[in-house]
């Protein structure tokens, strides 16, 4: 399985971004997928995870901001963020679990989220 995160770049505080995450390669035994956000320093934090039957949970820092999607007919997860804060900045990072006897989770190499004034 590989992973392609977008949609990354500068905003200003109280703004909003989509990010894309597109799987390829063994994508039928994909199923749950998780976005993560890395900052220099500290652990890669958990921000949504959202099941192949779309059953989602979202950090509380972020609930009421972001919203996780899937399609899995296009094999891409969404990750919609609205009125967003500084202390969201940071390399936001896809992942995706393969299923099996033994799960395997892959992670892409992620999108820049900038957030100032």
């Amino acid at each position: 399985v590989q992973l392609q995160a977008s949609g990354g770049g500068l905003v200003q505080p109280k703004g909003s971004l989509r990010l894309s995450c597109v799987a390829s390669g063994s994508t039928s035994s994909i199923g749950a997928m998780n976005w993560y956000r890395q900052v220099p320093g500290k652990q890669r934090e958990f921000v949504a995870g959202i099941s192949k039957g779309g059953i989602s949970n979202v950090d509380p820092s972020a609930e009421g901001r972001f919203k996780i999607s899937r399609d899995n007919a296009k094999n891409t997860m969404w990750l919609q963020m609205d009125n967003l804060k500084p202390e969201d900045a940071g390399v936001y990072v896809c992942a995706a679990r393969e299923n099996g006897i033994k799960p395997v989770w892959y992670y892409g190499p992620g999108t820049q989220v900038t957030v100032s004034s």
